[in-house]
């Protein structure tokens, strides 16, 4: 048997859609698979930055500006892809939106972002691209979708984020049940659940709940680019392939030893 790096961790030569791909995990993602021969498909809704992104990182990645949070909006980047590939074989779910307020201020508006992007447009655009992906699936190499969750899905935040940690704990159920259900459709389903990484959204940290953060952090640091490529990586390839509606828990020890 074979079990050289190449075959059970090479992605060269797979087609990977990324949302949310502009910045942060996404781009952490599209680097790994890039820099390893995936040909990566990138959506985010900043256009500029998508255009940005995609030119730094060259011939093998294309960009698709789109705003997931609408059934429109997935209907246009999925009739996108298919016009442009004939299979998909990782689908990344990574966008995502967070809100902070105060129990008794949080609003609607926040309420509704989030859980549209954060939980609506995984389960709808994985159904919308499902065809692409089932013809990716060669005998016993299953197509994957990998969800992106976070910690904040598995423990208490610090922060008063309520729509985001639920969303993120609603986004690691729908993966066991999306997972049970595509297997048999050659479609392995799994989830990532980040700690803090450098993004955007974990910029508004405040800075004593960063101290609080490192200091129960048995690494004692945020997450790096090689931290989550490699956990990208392994997901989305032959060495993952008995990992099925699984989490894997990228924190540096924090919420999974606080």
């Amino acid at each position: 048997m074979n079990l050289s790096i190449e075959r059970l961790f090479g992605v060269a030569g797979k087609t990977v859609v990324i949302t949310g791909g502009s910045r942060g995990i996404g781009e952490m993602i599209a680097r790994a698979y890039v820099a390893n021969g995936a040909r990566v498909l990138l959506t985010a809704r900043r256009a500029a930055e998508l255009s940005a992104l995609v030119a730094e990182l060259g011939p093998l990645a294309e960009g698709v500006p789109a705003d997931l949070s609408t059934l429109d909006g997935i209907e246009a980047f999925a009739a996108e892809v298919e016009a442009r590939t004939a299979k998909v074989d990782v689908l990344f779910n990574n966008a995502g939106a967070t809100w902070g307020e105060t129990f008794d201020a949080f609003p609607e508006t926040g309420w509704n972002k989030v859980m549209d992007l954060n939980v609506k447009s995984v389960f709808f655009l994985t159904r919308r691209l499902v065809r692409l992906l089932e013809a990716a699936a060669q005998g016993e190499e299953m197509a994957r979708v990998i969800n992106v969750g976070s910690i904040d899905g598995l423990h208490v935040s610090p922060m008063e984020t309520y729509s985001y940690a639920a969303s993120k704990a609603a986004v690691l159920h729908l993966t066991r049940m999306m997972a049970k259900f595509l297997a048999p459709r050659g479609i392995l389903v799994n989830a990532m659940a980040p700690g803090y990484f450098p993004s955007r959204m974990t910029a508004g940290v405040a800075e004593r709940v960063d101290r609080e953060v490192m200091a129960a952090t048995p690494l004692g640091r945020w997450g790096r680019l090689e931290d989550m490529a490699g956990v990208a990586l392994f997901l989305g390839s032959r060495a993952s392939a008995y990992l099925c509606g699984s989490v894997v828990v990228a924190d540096g020890g924090y919420a999974t030893t606080a």
